[in-house]
């Protein structure tokens, strides 16, 4: 496969990546809020299991607090339920600019970042959300009482299932750039350094809190799956001369 320079020096193969996104970014959009009208009755029953599942109590600042949470939380969810079809469209993209990215290739990277995607975001929801709140909450104490504000708690469950999900997409990332020969594995090996770094800060980012213990539940998953990146890379990437 060659690099992606010689493909860019034709101005009409990027062109046709761009305007392929394009389309498919509006095409997403669409069933995105097509499914937030329909999924708004589901809101209310899912704000319900994640109070349950995670312990915490609730309350609302604002009158129209709840109701705008309930509308996060559909948003959400239809983008969670669209997120095959976008994943989809991004690889059927790469075919403008790679050609030799095949239609086989195109299905089983897709179905794999299906598969991860939903790894990512079931693992957040059942083992590090639970587990995350529950040390946040050992802060209570005979005087101090958790009570937390519907906004806040449905922005950080959203974001932190959300962002794992996205998170745990970073070995096929990896497998992919290999393949297509925009990223070796001897640089990734060489310069681990910076990667664990740079999940560090990455971490810092996406983490709706700011203490170290929640930074590190993504961190420590984010750095392990670069790990298995590497392995995938060894083995599937492309061969370098």
């Amino acid at each position: 496969m060659r690099p992606l320079g010689e493909y860019l020096q034709n101005p009409d193969q990027l062109i046709s990546f761009l305007e392929a996104l394009r389309k498919s970014l509006i095409q997403l959009a669409v069933m995105v809020l097509i499914f937030a009208v329909l999924g708004y009755g589901f809101s209310k029953p899912i704000l319900t299991h994640l109070q349950k599942h995670t312990g915490v109590t609730l309350a609302y600042y604002g009158l129209s607090e709840t109701f705008f949470s309930l509308l996060n939380i559909a948003l959400f969810s239809s983008m969670f339920v669209s997120m095959p079809f976008f994943l989809y469209k991004i690889l059927a993209a790469l075919k403008s600019v790679f050609p030799s990215f095949s239609r086989k290739m195109l299905v089983g990277f897709w179905i794999g970042a299906v598969f991860l995607f939903y790894l990512g975001a079931g693992f957040c929801l059942f083992i590090t959300l639970p587990y995350g709140v529950k040390f946040l909450l050992s802060y209570q104490g005979e005087h101090i009482e958790a009570i937390i504000s519907v906004k806040k708690f449905v922005s950080f469950c959203l974001l932190f299932v959300f962002a794992f999900g996205i998170i745990f997409e970073l070995p096929l990332s990896m497998v992919l750039l290999g393949r297509i020969g925009l990223v070796k594995f001897s640089f990734l090996s060489r310069y681990r350094g910076y990667a664990v770094l740079g999940i560090t800060v990455l971490s810092a980012i996406l983490t709706p809190t700011p203490d170290a213990f929640n930074m590190l539940l993504m961190a420590v998953p984010l750095y392990l799956l670069f790990e298995v990146g590497l392995i995938g890379m060894r083995l599937w990437g492309k061969r370098e001369d």
